[in-house]
């Protein structure tokens, strides 16, 4: 059962919490707030936001109390997540999935927060949004206008989304396999994603189009982590797969001089690496690897991630891949009326 928030009203309260890391400079928190003071919003912040606990933003039971706080607050009608980094997992077995089905909000956030997006979607059904935090896009000194525009016509519009649009000075998106699927957008950040296999969260893949990014990782931890979601069932299940920017640090491989090694799967003939390395092209080329072989519609180079110009993209409602032509269009409402 798809259940969906009501639809962010101008000059509505946007609760900010932080269930996850702190942030590494706390002048985001205002330049954040003000963001949403400028476009007309009220602001609520945790009780404990601006707590530190290693790298966690305070202990678990007080993260977990300004969560559960927000979602009872009858002003609040958004929520947005301070920053990623690490803790949402932990929050997981003591969500209170009961009190978030009675009082359907936005919760808005990516990365890590990837955590409580699978599972509150499939504990409760609730469609959340995959988009920008406080940190680093909302309270950094210039937001991307496509990063904000994106956030707010997502939030606040009671019809379809629609197709996604390109961002300004991104790479051309590249089909890795033609064809077109149907169904609900599930996923998110690609560790988080393997982190909930084998938990009471795992995520679902069957007849869905699955959603995957990534930062800062190695190209063989990219392989590790999609061969164990082959391994789980997870790719051959979806109808489809889209991959926004994999941004960050790409070691070169580890190897001699000399011609690419061949891969030793037979079904799969693309080399592992290309002659002339560079680190999107190694991402590119390992994700390529991977996913080619499910035959599932797909394609990379979605705006969305850990990227600069970065669209909010609605989890739990149903959307159209048209791999050759490197799309994603949403084809049902994401909000209710407010």
């Amino acid at each position: 059962m798809t259940l969906k928030p009501p639809a962010l009203q101008k000059g509505a309260t946007v609760g900010i919490i932080a269930p996850a890391s702190p942030l590494p400079d706390p002048g985001y928190l205002e330049r954040g707030l003000d963001f949403w003071r400028q476009r007309g919003y009220r602001i609520r912040t945790g009780d404990h936001i601006n707590e530190v606990n290693g790298y966690l933003a305070g202990s678990d039971d007080r993260r977990l109390a300004d969560l559960h706080r927000m979602f009872r607050d009858p002003e609040v009608q958004a929520i947005v997540c301070l920053r990623g980094g690490y803790g949402s997992l932990r929050l997981l077995a003591y969500l209170d999935y009961g009190l978030i089905a009675a009082h359907p909000k936005i919760l808005v956030g990516y990365s890590d927060i990837t955590a409580l997006h699978l599972a509150i979607n499939k504990k409760t059904g609730l469609v959340t949004f995959h988009g920008p935090m406080i940190y680093p896009e909302l309270g950094c000194q210039t937001p991307s206008p496509y990063t904000a525009e994106s956030l707010l016509r997502t939030l606040t519009a009671t019809e379809p989304p629609g197709p996604i649009p390109t961002a300004p000075g991104m790479p051309a998106a590249v089909t890795i396999n033609p064809g077109q699927a149907r169904g609900i957008v599930t996923g998110g950040n690609l560790s988080l994603v393997v982190a909930t296999l084998g938990t009471p969260y795992e995520i679902d893949t069957r007849g869905k189009i699955l959603f995957l990014e990534e930062v800062d990782e190695a190209p063989y931890r990219l392989d590790r982590m999609l061969t164990q979601l082959h391994l789980a069932g997870k790719l051959y299940e979806a109808a489809g797969i889209v991959c926004g920017h994999c941004a960050g640090r790409t070691d070169p491989p580890r190897q001699a001089p000399g011609p690419a090694p061949a891969t030793t799967n037979p079904s799969n003939p693309s080399p592992i690496w290309s002659q002339d390395f560079s680190p999107e092209a190694a991402v590119r080329e390992v994700i390529t690897a991977r996913l080619r072989p499910t035959g599932r519609p797909c394609f990379y180079g979605l705006p969305a991630g850990h990227i600069t110009h970065q669209v909010t993209l609605p989890l739990g409602i149903h959307a159209c891949l048209d791999a050759e032509a490197c799309t994603l269009t949403y084809l049902e409402t994401a909000t209710a009326p407010a």
